[in-house]
């Protein structure tokens, strides 16, 4: 199985991929060889991956980074570039390569701090690989700072090393950064080759896979978890009975505070299960004691990792919240469907009743402003309003519709 096949739904984009992996080997052999390399080549030192949330951006560019560093015998015989097997393309798709660093925004931005060594990195030699890889996650997440950071390595690269950057659009990256770029927009694979690929890959029965394909509209990542996942679909199915739960003032309260809660809960597993191994391993780095005694000077080290990890709380709770505001609008949007009479696919089939009901009892202008409400509650938590009162706000604006 190559690193291409667990790309849903991005067949033009493999290839376009595929193509410049192949061209990179004759640009990696030129600058080896101290040699004129190729005049025309497919590859160039810097990807911008855009596309809706699901379609996979990270996935693309971790599959192309495993097709650069591939080290199979087939490729010297004109083998695709990306075997999937090599210590190469393992590495590189699992996260351990020496050549491939990733960096993913820990709390709502991206840092200078965090950038400073990975730039730094960018201008080095790959150690055991073809090319020094660079792939950021979150490149919409950049500030200020840390973007001119990016600029100024993607401006000047080294003769080696590729830059792989990840955004919903084109207009989420500066118009500085973006023009020194290769771009590449992935689109939203379809249900039906969602549905496919869960039961192919993971085993998933047909009928839960389609459903959860069907309740995702095609987001991969989240369809994957819902249907694998029991404690997902318990928490999808409590966030959708949320619309009828703000009858009243009390209601709406109770309900914000029940999904607030859901969501600081999501954040304290992760943080259970990250934090204190991460803890643990920078201390024994750091030559801690028996007992848990560190050496002088190093309460400075540890106080940046506490920061760190409560940045990432902070973002594992909102991005919790974001995932119940997306079942909410696809909810509404239902919603809405039913009473304009349009026959687009019903999303939430498993709510059918629910639907109807809030259906019949209201006008698609109410229905069009509760979706609008949703909206503005992610704004606001873009703004760093505390979720509790945007969530209360919204519920509450629910209830006017």
């Amino acid at each position: 199985m190559t690193v291409w096949d667990d790309l849903i739904g991005q067949e033009r984009v493999s290839e376009q991929l595929t193509a410049a992996a192949r061209d990179a080997d004759a640009l990696v052999t030129a600058a080896t060889t101290r040699t004129a390399p190729p005049e025309a080549s497919r590859m160039t030192h810097a990807w911008l991956f855009t596309g809706p949330p699901g379609a996979g951006r990270t996935q693309v560019a971790r599959a192309f980074a495993a097709a650069l560093q591939c080290v199979s015998p087939d490729r010297a015989l004109g083998g695709t570039p990306g075997c999937g097997f090599c210590d190469g393309c393992h590495t590189a798709l699992v996260g351990t390569h020496a050549d491939v660093t990733t960096v993913a925004a820990v709390g709502s931005q991206i840092l200078a701090e965090d950038m400073r060594d990975t730039v730094r990195k960018s201008y080095t030699s790959p150690a055991t690989g073809r090319w020094q890889v660079i792939l950021v996650e979150d490149a919409e997440r950049l500030n200020e700072k840390s973007a001119n950071a990016v600029l100024k390595a993607v401006e000047e690269p080294a003769p080696r090393t590729v830059w792989l950057l990840c955004a919903p659009s084109l207009e989420d990256v500066l118009p500085t950064i973006r023009s020194r770029c290769r771009h590449l927009n992935l689109r939203t694979p379809s249900v039906d080759a969602v549905a496919d690929m869960l039961v192919r890959r993971e085993g998933v029965e047909p009928a839960v896979a389609a459903a959860a394909a069907r309740a995702t509209q095609g987001h991969v990542d989240r369809a994957r978890r819902l249907a694998t996942d029991p404690a997902a679909r318990r928490r999808r199915a409590a966030v959708l009975k949320l619309p009828l739960l703000v009858d009243d003032v009390g209601g709406c309260l109770r309900a914000a505070q029940e999904l607030v809660d859901a969501a600081a809960e999501d954040a304290k597993q992760l943080a259970e299960e990250t934090d204190g191994k991460e803890t643990e391993e920078l201390k024994a780095a750091l030559g801690a004691v028996q007992g848990g005694r560190m050496p002088r000077g190093t309460a400075g080290v540890m106080k940046d990792l506490e920061d760190k990890q409560k940045r990432r709380r902070t973002r594992t709770q909102r991005d919790s919240l974001d995932v119940a505001l997306t079942d909410l609008t696809a909810f509404y949007r239902d919603v809405l469907a039913l009473q304009l009479g349009s026959r687009v696919a019903i999303a939430n089939a498993d709510s059918e009743e629910a639907l109807e009901r809030l259906a019949r009892g209201g006008r698609p202008e109410s229905t069009l402003r509760r979706i609008e409400a949703i909206a503005a509650c992610r704004d606001a938590l873009d703004r760093n309003v505390s979720p509790l009162l945007a969530v209360e706000a919204m519920t509450m604006a629910l209830r006017a519709g």
